[in-house]
């Protein structure tokens, strides 16, 4: 049977639709992002994004993406190979909490850390007494980070685990591996390019958190504002060229992004079709 084709107005039709909607929503932000940032020229951009300020976001949020990946990572791994390759009591219960940062708002989750954390919080007497601090500090824009991150690596590999199912597992044990060797030799190379999708999703999420960071940091220019934080308070400031300046070196890293992410789905297709 001869495939359907439609007809050809309307293929141009969708086609441009589709480009004209991406080039309002996509492309024009974009390109007012850099058009803002490069307003005053190569000096006045780096002078912006060089300010003490802005490279204390810079380090901050990249030290705060890096716990959350690293630790996800970690969690991740353990979580979906447990899901995916044991069965136990409260197992349900573990997948309902890995997915609970989908449905709990960010703000809402910063707010129960300072509600726990915080001075007048439940464990706030006894940080006090012992000098720590976590809200309004950096512990507690990792802490923050790393929820909102957290299924972003465990959903993207139970699946794809529960799909290999346990026989190449099952068959080193069998030959007398140990459980590290299993883990390292044969379900993490099944598993790699799934895994680094993941973590890709989780830096991207990391970098772009607002929400909850906004409630726990305190908003201390220099030393808890992240990136998102302070193009906020540089742009309610007025300082449109250092907002859009900073904005735009989130833009680049979403974009470095999206650029390894395109990789991986085209390495994962090419593993699937010989």
């Amino acid at each position: 049977m001869k495939g359907r084709k439609d007809p050809a107005p309307l293929q141009w039709g969708l086609t441009l639709a589709a480009l004209g909607f991406l080039g309002l929503f996509v492309a024009m932000p974009l390109a007012a992002i850099f058009g803002q940032a490069l307003e005053k020229g190569w000096r006045g951009y780096w002078a912006a994004v060089s300010q003490p300020d802005a490279m204390a976001a810079i380090r901050l949020t990249l030290l705060a993406t890096g716990i959350a990946v690293l630790s996800n990572l970690v969690f991740g791994v353990a979580a979906a190979w447990a899901i995916a390759k044991f069965q136990f009591r409260g197992k349900n219960v573990l997948i309902t909490l890995i997915d609970l940062p989908f449905a709990v708002s960010p703000v809402i989750a910063g707010l129960v850390y300072v509600l726990v954390f915080g001075a007048q919080g439940w464990m706030g007497d006894w940080l006090g007494a012992h000098d720590i601090r976590i809200v309004f500090a950096v512990p507690g824009i990792v802490l923050a980070t790393v929820f909102v991150t957290f299924p972003f690596v465990a959903r993207e590999l139970i699946p794809l685990m529960q799909s290999q199912g346990t026989e190449e597992e099952e068959a080193a044990l069998s030959l007398g591996a140990g459980g590290w060797q299993v883990l390292f030799r044969v379900t993490l190379p099944n598993i790699k390019w799934s895994l680094l999708y993941g973590v890709i999703l989780c830096t991207a999420r990391a970098m772009g958190e607002f929400g909850a960071v906004s409630v726990v940091s305190g908003h201390i220019r220099g030393l808890t504002n992240t990136m998102p934080l302070e193009v906020e308070a540089l742009y309610n400031e007025y300082n449109f060229t250092a907002a859009f300046a900073v904005a735009s070196l989130l833009a680049l890293l979403a974009l470095v992004t999206l650029a390894a992410k395109s990789a991986i789905e085209w390495k994962m297709r090419g593993r699937r079709c010989p």
